[in-house]
This record gives C-alpha cells, sequence and structure tokens, in this order.
C-alpha cells in the first residue's frame, strides 16, 4: 500500500484517478478547492476506509507524508482558465513550487500533469516531446500555456538541483464521464447540445483538429508513467493519435445521438490551435507499450450515456 496524494482530486481526472488508485489497494489523500472539481465527483468514495478529502487551494504550501504525489490542479478548460486568469498562473506555478516542495521534503515522487497545450498552434505535425512550440505568451490563453510550460520547467530545476523524482505528463484532450457540462470544452458542449436538441456552435470554419482520448486510457498512462524507473522523467506525450476534425466530431455525435441539433458557424477564437495530435512513440517505448484502447465510438457512447443520466434525458 502507498500513501498517493492528488491535487485536483475531485476534478474530471483526479476522481477517475483516485477511483482507480483506491482499487489497487492504496490509501488517497484527495486535495481540492472546488473551483473545477466537485464533490459529488468523489462522494462514491467517502466511505472508503483508505480515502480522506481535504479542501485545499494549492496555491497555499500543504503538508503530509505521502510517497507519491500527482500535481492535478488547475482549470483545463478556456472558459475556466479565462475566467480567473491570474489564480490559473498562480495555480500552475506556485502550486507546483508547493507540491515539489512537499516532494523534496519528504522524498515522494511527483507527477506533473502538463498539457499539449505547451505546443501552443503547432508547426510540426503530430507532435513529438522535443518539439519546443509555438506559444504565443501574451495572448488570452497564456496564463494557461505558459503556467504549464513553466511548471515544467520548475519540476526539471528541482530534479537537477534537489534530485526531486518527477515525471511529466503532457495530456492531450480528454473526455468521459464526469466531465462538467458546464466547461465550455468541444466534447461536453457538443454532446450536452446535441442531446438537447441545440445548436453545435463551430468556431470558425471547422478544419481545425483535435485528438481525443477517453480518459480510462489517461489514467492508465499516468499511473505507468507513475511506476517509470527513477531516471525516467518525460516529458511524455499521453493522447489518442487519431485525429478527426471538429466539424467531423459535431456530425459524429449527432449521429450518435439521434439528435435534431444543427451546426451554427461563430467566429474563430483568438489563438485556437489548428491541429493536435500526438507523437506516442516514447510512450509506446517507456511506458510498457501503453496506448489507447478505448475508440472514438466506444468512448462516446459511454459518454453520452452519462450525459443522458445526468440530463434526465
Amino acid at each position: 500500500m502507498k500513501r498517493v496524494l492528488i491535487t485536483g482530486g475531485a476534478g474530471f481526472i483526479g476522481s477517475h484517478l483516485c477511483e482507480r488508485l483506491l482499487k489497487e489497494g492504496n490509501e488517497v489523500i484527495c486535495l481540492d478547492n472546488y473551483f473545477t472539481g466537485y464533490k459529488s465527483n468523489i462522494v462514491h468514495l467517502m466511505n472508503h476506509p483508505y480515502f480522506e478529502l481535504v479542501r485545499h487551494d494549492v496555491i497555499m504550501p500543504y503538508f503530509c507524508e505521502v510517497d507519491e504525489i500527482y500535481n492535478l490542479a488547475c482549470p483545463a478548460s478556456p472558459i475556466h482558465y479565462q475566467y480567473n486568469p491570474i489564480k490559473t498562473i498562480k495555480t500552475s506555478v506556485m502550486g507546483a513550487i508547493n507540491m515539489l516542495g512537499l516532494a523534496k521534503r519528504v522524498k515522494a515522487k511527483i507527477l506533473q500533469a502538463s498539457t499539449s497545450e505547451v505546443y501552443g498552434d503547432p508547426m510540426v505535425h503530430p507532435q513529438p516531446e522535443s518539439y519546443w512550440g509555438n506559444v504565443n505568451p501574451v495572448g488570452r490563453r497564456s496564463n494557461y500555456d505558459e503556467g504549464k510550460r513553466c511548471a515544467e520547467t520548475l519540476c526539471m530545476d528541482y530534479h537537477y538541483q534537489n534530485k526531486v523524482r518527477i515525471k511529466i505528463a503532457r495530456i492531450f484532450n480528454t473526455y468521459g464521464p464526469r466531465m462538467s457540462q458546464f466547461d465550455g470544452r468541444v466534447m461536453s458542449s457538443f454532446i450536452t447540445s446535441a442531446l438537447e436538441n441545440k445548436e453545435l456552435a463551430i468556431y470558425g470554419d471547422g478544419k481545425q483538429s483535435r485528438s481525443f482520448q477517453y480518459v480510462d486510457d489517461l489514467v492508465e498512462g499516468l499511473i505507468r508513467l507513475m511506476g517509470t524507473a527513477d531516471e525516467f522523467t518525460g516529458p511524455v506525450n499521453i493522447g489518442n493519435p487519431e485525429e478527426i476534425s471538429i466539424m467531423s466530431l459535431a456530425e459524429k455525435i449527432i449521429c450518435l445521438t439521434q439528435s435534431k441539433s444543427k451546426i451554427k458557424h461563430q467566429p474563430k477564437k483568438d489563438d485556437d490551435p489548428m491541429q493536435r495530435r500526438p507523437d506516442i512513440t516514447l510512450a509506446m517505448k517507456s511506458l510498457n507499450n501503453w496506448h489507447p484502447r478505448v475508440s472514438l465510438d466506444e468512448g462516446l457512447n459511454m459518454t453520452i450515456t452519462y450525459y443522458k443520466n445526468l440530463l434526465k434525458l
């Protein structure tokens, strides 16, 4: 049994990670300030004897004795991280400093949840970990992009200077149950709109592409990354290399939900990347042949079922 701290543990990804680590026989401390997390995501775990829930903001130091830390705390959708951009970058930077400081003190291994957004609007496709990115440092999205880039830098500096055992995961678009219907991300927005027969808003011509992975595949990748040898730090891409245009995604969701929704085009958003697709060669090599196992159609059907129950349809 390991004692594991998960910051952002009541969030979409964090709640699935809490669940999985408890099933594997670990003790889990779930830390969340409920800015984008929900107690409903982890309420089914509350009576578990090895689960502990703490309301706390990672901008402030936190002290505990743990073996591993998964630092997931940070708003991840534009609607949330642009609502309070200063708070967002503080969460990425000060949160990383506080968690790395904790890892240093108690000699814990720490995994930093980074993002494909560190690649910005990429000029290399697909994106390997060696690509340094094309990020606008003064754009509306930069509080998230640059915050995560700084968190990666802090991880490497704590590793070089203080020998902290670090892992960096660059997470690509992820979807699945417990994704908030109000977070403004394309997957939740499309599914809820389609189920309610409302218009699906596409910003721009819809030719921009993304790669979507189901949350269970991501959780598997994170756990495998944490389990790698200490000398392997990453960063490593964890995502699904199956690419789809936003227009095709909208059409697929309308079909799967048997919706009467129409597609409506809106002006393109600033700094919205035109394409995003991970090169997962390193993940397959270093994470025991990790690769996504849930197809897009299979994952969409499970997610649609979740939203039907959520919306009571």
